[in-house]
């Protein structure tokens, strides 16, 4: 497999699959803008080499890849700037192509799918993106499968639902397990009954780490799927029983998105992929599956144990 970079890595997918690289006493280099952040997140393992860069700069990119093999493009935007996803990409696989590297796998979410035709959704469903975040990821992941279609680089697409994880602030999930440690009020999307898949984030790890060194794995997209679905109102009623607090929340759904809006950019953005809440898209990962074996994922009731255990241990109203 030769040596692997998590460019993007501060992240909590990052840090599942530095984990798992570190379990397998693989050595791996993480990159990032902000020196700061990696180093809390990874100095204190003797295996990772800290390297920062600038994404802009297509030198500071290049050095970024050199002497490396295989690139993890976990690379995050702010949720009201989607339209660098592509531009990201571009840079990187121009710099990475420079440099010598031979394979890509690109961490992506759903939203290039747009509404599910049919669920659960294999990974040759058609991609018909009807919001702006859709296209720009969709751009992006047309970079990566282009350059592999040319022979300029390997690459792979692994497509992931919402996550959640403990201590994972950027969970839509993340103020449940909060209000269920210190009794406090969930804020939450609605609707509240409605299915929805989560990818629980220690289990994304294990599954990429072996994924990387695949040969078989490049030229393709591939889907990890949660352990099943689950309604928010599940998740709510689950944490709160945990901790023994009466459940409280405020919902909001797409309407109270929009008049948050107008006061907040991030409640703003959110407006469009509201659908993920009204209409499910569940993925199918068989084919991931018959690839790699049978992949562990940890059960809700589990998960939102350690999550809300989590909270609790940063709580200052938690007992």
């Amino acid at each position: 497999m030769g040596k692997v970079a998590l460019f993007g890595a501060a992240g909590a997918i990052g840090q599942s699959i530095a984990g798992a690289l570190r379990n397998n006493r693989q050595e791996y280099r993480v990159v990032g803008r902000s020196e700061g952040a990696l180093r809390q997140a990874f100095g204190s393992d003797p295996l990772v080499e800290i390297v920062t860069w600038n994404p802009d700069d297509p030198a500071s990119v290049r050095a970024a890849a050199q002497g490396i093999d295989t690139i993890v493009y976990l690379v995050g935007v702010a949720y009201d700037h989607f339209e660098l996803h592509p531009q990201l990409m571009r840079n990187t696989l121009d710099g990475a192509v420079a440099a010598g590297v031979q394979r890509i796998l690109l961490i992506g979410t759903v939203y290039p799918y747009g509404l599910a035709q049919t669920n659960p959704v294999r990974e040759d469903h058609p991609r018909d993106p009807h919001t702006f975040k859709g296209r720009m990821r969709k751009q992006q992941e047309d970079l990566l499968l282009e350059g592999d279609a040319a022979g300029k680089i390997h690459g792979a697409v692994v497509r992931l639902p919402d996550f959640y994880g403990p201590g994972v602030d950027k969970s839509f999930l993340h103020s449940i397990f909060a209000a269920a440690a210190n009794g406090g009020r969930a804020q939450v999307i609605g609707p509240l009954d409605t299915r929805h898949e989560y990818v629980f984030v220690p289990d994304v790890g294990p599954v990429v780490a072996p994924l990387i060194a695949n040969p078989a794995a490049y030229g393709h997209v591939w889907h990890l799927a949660g352990a099943g679905t689950i309604t928010t109102r599940e998740v709510v009623n689950r944490a709160f029983a945990l901790t023994g607090h009466k459940p409280k929340m405020i919902v909001a759904g797409k309407t109270a998105l929009r008049l948050m809006g107008i006061f907040n950019p991030l409640m703003r953005e959110m407006v469009e992929m509201n659908y993920l809440q009204t209409n499910p898209l569940v993925l199918d990962d068989s084919a991931l599956r018959e690839l790699l074996g049978e992949i562990r994922k940890t059960s809700y009731e589990e998960g939102i144990r350690q999550c809300v255990e989590a909270a609790k241990r940063v709580s200052p109203t938690a007992h």
